[in-house]
């Protein structure tokens, strides 16, 4: 019996140093393939799509505005000068002021026009008049211009974006003539809240930093 304890003893004292060297030597192998073993980098076909996604996602440029007998409140400032530049437009035609109040409606063809263009926004009010949301421009890829990658598993995308207007849009263009009939003070206030932009410049240049994860990439900051 006692040699036998003996017996199991030495045996164990080697398979625990003999154990630890397993352990050891794939702990080494794990990390010489990490660094060593190609990985698949972010292609540009790929970046293309991811940065697609991500300007698709910031939304277009909108302009807001109400259909009907109005009155100025904290919301609805109907005399700032989007009103007039719609009716420039040929979307709205103003009507004579009655107190505080003015009468909006639509020109003879302004509706059929705001009809054609996608994803217009109608919604009802509780004082009988209707509020619009009309997009005037989105947001597009021009091109991938250069993918680095930093390590394995981080990618840095370089790229040019344009925006891409609508028929209205065009009619906000900053460099447009409808825009620049206004005075500077009308024009500032135009593009600071009312979606007027300079739409048909070169595109501008950017950059995304694109992580890998377990599904595939995304945004770093995700």
């Amino acid at each position: 019996m006692f040699e036998e304890e003996i017996k199991m003893q030495r045996e164990s004292s080697y398979f625990v140093p003999l154990a630890l060297v397993v352990v050891l030597i794939a702990v080494i192998v794990g990390t010489i393939g990490y660094w060593v073993v190609p990985s698949k980098s972010l292609s540009q076909e790929q970046a293309a799509g991811l940065v697609s996604a991500y300007l698709a996602g910031q939304g277009p440029a909108t302009v807001h505005f109400h259909v009907g007998v109005l009155q100025p409140s904290v919301d609805e400032k109907i005399r700032d000068p989007h009103y007039r530049l719609l009716e420039k437009a040929g979307i709205l035609k103003l009507g004579k002021s009655k107190g505080e109040k003015i009468s909006v409606a639509f020109a003879p063809e302004g509706e059929r026009r705001l009809a054609a263009i996608p994803g217009v926004v109608k919604t009802k009010n509780s004082d009988g008049s209707d509020a619009y949301t009309v997009p005037l421009a989105e947001h597009q890829l021009a091109a991938v211009s250069k993918v680095t990658m930093s390590g394995r598993d981080v990618a840095v995308v370089q790229f040019t974006w344009k925006w891409t207007p609508n028929e209205l849009g065009n009619a906000f263009d900053a460099a447009g003539p409808l825009v620049k009939s206004f005075n500077t003070w009308d024009r500032s206030t135009l593009i600071q809240k009312y979606g007027v932009a300079f739409y048909h410049v070169e595109p501008a240049q950017a950059a995304l930093t694109l992580v890998r994860a377990d599904k595939g990439w995304k945004l770093a900051a995700e």
